[in-house]
């Protein structure tokens, strides 16, 4: 199986749930559109699109679910 790798605008985040699990981060800006994507041991689990007017919105989520003391999405809307 060929994975491509990560493209010039992405990152990959490793999990630490399992071993080989990994988030991929791929920006694609001329659609507009964030990829995320979870694999395991090199193979696509689930893949999300994202608008990128969409991600201050999860970044909020995200901050709000680590911290719950911190502002969440819908309070600073």
């Amino acid at each position: 199986m060929f994975v491509a790798p990560v493209p010039a605008h992405g990152d990959v985040v490793i999990g630490r749930d399992a071993i080989g699990r990994v988030l991929r981060i791929s920006g694609h800006p001329e659609l507009d559109r964030v990829s995320l994507s979870v694999w395991q041991e090199g193979r696509c689990l689930a893949t999300f699109r994202l608008a990128t007017g969409d991600i201050p919105d999860l970044v909020r989520s995200l901050v709000a679910a680590a911290l719950p003391d911190a502002p969440s999405a819908a309070a600073t809307a």
